[in-house]
């Protein structure tokens, strides 16, 4: 795209008429050399387990593989397009991303076109792994648990009194003390080598309540900075039944 005009994409895959890898190198080679444009190749990629379940949910066979398993066609497609991988500017893995967090990610990384380092803040639960286009990954499992307050489980980090709870930890302002301090120091410098875009994610074990309450309290921080951001909560609508008997020792929230 050129710096006064909108976003232009172009996708492309396997099924594409005429596809070859090295016409595809060839193009982009030509487009990155163009001082009036900012071309830039993104390559969706995935495991290989989730792409099977994938096409096995939707009863489809894999393009590469019209008579064969589906888990042939998809090694025959990594094959096909390892020096598109190999190339990329950007990647992204789709694991564990639904098309809405798909789409979120896009916008936040792509639908800016003005100067300047592009924020994302998100919570998570640790129990659904990590997300793989954090940059920065914050672990607040340490602070007490509103999971554990039958008044509080069905509750998220949105709710006031979730909130209250989690600050009532003798350790929970000078966490967040401690993460605004690194990121004022780092934003300027990833803004000066370049970097486009930032993804900080705050994780607890349910991914509900401790992360969406520092995430919210960063987001805030950094609005009030003036830097726009997207602020997303992965798990929140994740809800952990209770246990059948509660003890001090056991992990939920």
């Amino acid at each position: 795209m050129s710096a006064d005009s909108n976003p232009i994409v172009i996708g492309i895959d396997v099924r594409t008429h005429g596809f070859d890898v090295t016409r595809v190198l060839a193009v982009v080679r030509e487009l990155r050399a163009r001082d009036d444009l900012d071309a830039r190749l993104l390559y969706l990629d995935c495991d290989n387990d989730v792409l099977l379940r994938r096409f096995t949910e939707t009863r489809r066979s894999h393009p590469l593989a019209q008579d064969r398993p589906v888990l042939d066609g998809i090694i025959e497609e990594r094959r096909t397009l390892r020096r598109l991988r190999d190339h990329a500017d950007e990647t992204i893995d789709t694991s564990m991303l639904g098309p809405h967090e798909l789409k979120r990610l896009l916008l936040d990384r792509f639908g800016h076109t003005g100067h300047g380092l592009r924020l994302s803040v998100m919570s998570f639960s640790y129990r659904r792994g990590l997300p793989r286009e954090a940059d920065l990954v914050f672990d607040a499992r340490f602070l007490r648990n509103p999971y554990w307050d039958a008044a509080l489980r069905g509750l998220t980090g949105q709710d006031p009194a979730v909130r209250r709870y989690v600050a009532r930890d003798a350790d929970y302002r000078q966490f967040v003390s401690d993460v605004r301090r690194l990121l004022d120091r780092l934003l300027p410098r990833f803004e000066r080598e370049g970097k486009s875009y930032l993804t900080v994610a705050v994780g607890c074990t349910g991914g509900r309540h401790r992360s969406v309450v520092v995430a919210e309290q960063l987001a805030d921080w950094i609005r009030r900075q003036g830097r726009p951001l997207v602020l997303a909560h992965r798990d929140i609508d994740i809800i952990q039944a209770a246990p059948a008997a509660r003890t001090r020792t056991g992990k939920k929230g």
